[in-house]
């Protein structure tokens, strides 16, 4: 399992400040972190953060993503009794909003408010009835005018995200906190370089561990990443939606948490390269890792982008169930986040040139 440094950054990487387009604090911290176990950084245009492992062989490229933008949100304006309006960074269900915590911050400084709207109290019966919409919301900040939050510093285009602390619970077995959609496939490459340099595991490729930026608004750090590295092979590193609560049926979300990392069979960006899908299940079945098959019939992830580059590149989408994503509070197995670190590393370790052809051969 892993050790207080790799709780730490974990903690530190989920609780930092980074909805798309505004990335830095947390790709700066895995490049801290990183720094140590990578023979060589490179970054793109866009901000994504790309660790390099090299193995016995130049080729093939293995890349290894996961994005580190959470959703969020961005100021649209302040009314005169400095209430604060605010449009989405990525993808929000609005009745998972109304009071929570918020940060937002600004060039003074980070400030904290609550989300809230027109209290149910004086909601009409007809009113009462209806799903409140995230444009009938706003963001309180303590005060009483416009000028007030000016001074605060706050103006529009300003990043916001869920205040939420990381926690372990049930004796360290299962994790809570915000960002886990997808600082936690980050998290696992960065992990799998950390564990294949430390243990001097060999592999016969190079690795690149990518850390890309703007998934949420459509996957735009994989597109630039991919064009960077140049990949023969795509890992991608995400969350999954779990279906072990109520009112799901397993035939919607069937992958479980604490049974294991679960592979993408199909979402709606990418249907993943068959050889390479059975390959992963198969390396699985030989080492002992427990797999879950999984589908995502709607929403997409790097890979959508990373399996189009060039003439083409066979990717695959391993995840960690996770409970309540896109929300302040997600809720994950560490077992399935170990298993897919120690899946990942027996992955990178049979990957030859050799491998990697039978993908695409005939």
């Amino acid at each position: 399992m892993f050790d207080q440094k790799s709780i730490d950054v974990l903690r530190r990487m989920t609780e930092s400040f980074g909805p798309s387009g505004f990335e830095r604090e947390t790709v700066h911290i895995i490049k801290e972190y990183m720094d140590e176990f990578s023979d060589e950084f490179l970054m793109d245009k866009l901000g994504s953060a790309i660790f390099v492992a090299r193995g016995g062989a130049d080729r093939p490229h293995i890349l290894i993503a996961g994005h580190v933008d959470e959703v969020g949100f961005i100021v649209s304006g302040i009314d005169d009794k400095g209430f604060i309006t605010f449009n989405p960074l990525g993808g929000w269900w609005d009745q998972v909003l109304l009071s929570q915590r918020v940060t937002i911050r600004t060039k003074k400084g980070d400030i904290h408010g609550v989300i809230a709207a027109k209290p149910p109290h004086l909601l009409s019966g007809e009113e009462r009835k209806k799903v409140l919409e995230k444009k009938n919301m706003f963001i309180d900040v303590g005060a009483t005018s416009k000028s007030e939050v000016e001074e605060m510093g706050v103006k529009i285009g300003d990043p916001i995200v869920p205040w939420s602390p990381f926690s372990l619970i049930r004796d360290g077995k299962i994790a809570m906190g915000k960002a886990f959609d997808d600082r936690i496939g980050a998290f696992i490459m960065m992990e799998t370089i950390r564990r294949i340099k430390e243990d001097g595991i060999k592999h016969p490729n190079t690795i690149f561990g990518a850390a890309t930026v703007q998934e949420e608004v459509g996957a735009r750090g994989a597109m630039t990443v991919s064009h960077l590295v140049d990949p023969d092979v795509g890992l991608v590193l995400e969350v999954d939606i779990a279906g072990d609560v109520p009112g799901i049926k397993p035939s919607e979300a069937p992958s479980k948490i604490g049974k294991g990392p679960a592979l993408i069979t199909y979402d709606s960006s990418m249907i993943p390269n068959q050889p390479l899908k059975e390959f992963v299940i198969e390396t699985a079945e030989e080492v002992g890792v427990p797999l879950q098959l999984s589908q995502v019939a709607r929403g997409g992830t790097d890979a959508g982008r990373i399996h189009l580059n060039r003439v083409g590149c066979p990717s695959v989408v391993i995840s960690v169930p996770t409970r309540h994503i896109h929300s302040h509070v997600g809720i994950l197995s560490m077992d399935d986040v170990e298993n897919a670190v120690k899946l990942v590393v027996e992955l990178v370790k049979r990957l030859d040139k050799k491998v990697v052809d039978g993908f695409t051969s005939i």
